[in-house]
């Protein structure tokens, strides 16, 4: 018995079907994306010159794996409280936040190419309806790029890349508002610890005027002792005005910071934290795969990468699949006989012929654009190994000029007494006594700005070496109390 002769229609249907079948087959057993180069093949193109040593050369690195919560090491609760505020409320933090939000959304959307497009059209009415014609029914249409050459699945890759250097990206910016923070406390007590020694000196000077006019009223010395000290106290008073100001604006900085009104009325603590002990640096060679700002530059060489192949793939035939199923009527006139509803299924094939150039020049562009990417990262990544180095010698210095000045400081000290006891008896005049109470203070402010820069230098160098200013996710994060600084 012979099988029934097969329409024209159903002839193109079944021929439509087998090619997209076969387009399937060459898409699942097609082109594997090529994968972006790892770290070490960036490092090794972007820093062909740089021999990491084996340890940091700076003195004071300590061995061992480099710690996160740092900022309980200052043992300060309100500076907690702070950092705190800060990350919840920083108005530069938010924004960072929303890059990534939108970064997120644009990989998600790339992904969504990946799918079948299905769009439905429907019409109803009768005699009187739209344009009299009567037709009414549906049509149910769906649209798949078959991505043969991976130009989707390449924008995807790019687009996910872009979403983690975003996340980078931000989890350095989170870190560098704890580190402003810090350091904004820190130097906001170093500005109220000046204005305390800048009221300290004025006490002492006024005790010098005391001293004058007593030494004029006994004959042992003239009025112009008198003159010269209430000078010298109104030169003090002048630089108390002038650090009450610089503690005002230090103030205002941080509550900026913090997400408040900068009205400088927050408080800080009345001293500089204890200072933390020596801390873990790690190895050099970990530093490119530990600092945020380093991965986000790795990711974004990742999405050039990525954008390259896609650009290359745009030069290529793009494939389509179609399908679709319709039902339509009409009260007016009567249609063409056939089936209804009428399915179909069929291919479409869209080839660049000529585009001027646009296509190649858009590879290139991507091309330059690499580079660009590899050379950021080269300048990232060696801007992280400096900072490491330059807070390193930092704080060692730091360290050392606070020693000399402490001692400094209570040689002044002892020399200023003996001085004013010889002032007292007549057998030093006031010039002697005002050089050594101004080398007194001086000192005294220099070594309070270096036991502020000490602590500076500190986080610094904790922002420098990747470390987190929160617990590691095994450890209990201590409780804060909150709004400790308002």
């Amino acid at each position: 018995m012979m099988a029934p002769r097969m329409t024209a229609p159903r002839r193109l249907q079944a021929i439509a079907a087998a090619v997209a079948a076969a387009l399937v087959a060459t898409m699942v057993a097609g082109c594997i994306l090529n994968k972006p180069p790892d770290a070490a093949a960036i490092k090794e193109v972007a820093l062909p010159t740089v021999q990491i040593p084996a340890k940091w050369t700076g003195v004071g690195a300590g061995a061992g794996v480099v710690s996160d919560n740092w900022l309980a090491g200052f043992r300060d609760d309100q500076l907690s409280a702070a950092v705190a505020e800060a990350i919840g409320h920083n108005a530069d933090l938010r924004v960072a936040a929303a890059r990534v939000e939108q970064a997120q959304l644009h990989a998600k959307l790339a992904g969504a190419k990946l799918w079948p497009s299905v769009d439905l059209l429907a019409r109803g009415g009768g005699k009187l309806s739209g344009d009299g014609s009567g037709i009414q029914g549906g049509v149910l249409s769906a649209t798949w790029e078959v991505d043969l050459w991976g130009r989707v699945r390449y924008g995807r890759a790019a687009s996910a890349a872009q979403f983690a250097s975003a996340q980078a990206d931000f989890e350095y910016a989170r870190e560098s508002i704890a580190a402003l923070v810090a350091k904004s406390w820190f130097l906001a007590i170093e500005a109220e610890l000046q204005v305390q020694a800048a009221r300290e000196a004025i006490r002492a000077s006024e005790e010098l005027v005391r001293l004058a006019d007593d030494r004029t009223r006994i004959g042992v010395a003239d009025e112009e002792d008198v003159f010269v000290a209430r000078a010298d106290g109104g030169g003090y008073r002048d630089a108390l005005r002038q650090l009450e100001l610089a503690r005002e604006q230090a103030i205002r900085a941080l509550e900026i910071l913090l997400g408040r009104y900068p009205s400088a009325a927050a408080t800080t603590t009345p001293r500089l934290p204890d200072y933390p002990g020596e801390i873990p640096t790690g190895l050099p060679s970990e530093l490119l795969e530990r600092r945020p700002d380093v991965i986000a530059a790795e990711r974004r060489v990742a999405v050039a990468f990525n954008r390259i192949h896609e650009a290359k793939a745009a030069r290529l035939p793009a494939i389509a699949l179609t399908t679709g199923v319709s039902a339509i009527s009409s009260d007016l006139f009567l249609l063409k006989d056939h089936d209804n509803p009428v399915w179909n299924v069929g291919a479409n094939l869209l080839a660049p012929i000529f585009k001027g150039g646009a296509l190649k020049t858009q590879v290139e562009i991507r091309t330059a654009e690499q580079k660009q990417a590899v050379a950021e990262y080269a300048a990232v990544g060696l801007r992280a190994f400096g900072e490491v180095e330059s807070a390193l010698a930092a704080e060692i210095a730091a360290r050392e000029r606070e020693q000399i000045l402490t001692q400094s400081f209570a040689d002044y000290r002892q020399a200023v007494t003996v001085v004013q006891t010889q002032f007292k008896v007549g057998s030093t005049d006031l010039r002697f006594v005002e050089q050594r109470q101004l080398a007194l203070n001086a000192t005294r402010s220099s070594l309070i700005r270096v036991q502020a820069e000490q602590r500076v230098q500190r986080v610094n160098l904790h922002l420098a070496l990747g470390g987190s200013f929160e617990p590691s996710p095994a450890t209990p994060t201590p409780a804060v109390p909150v709004g400790a600084t308002h």
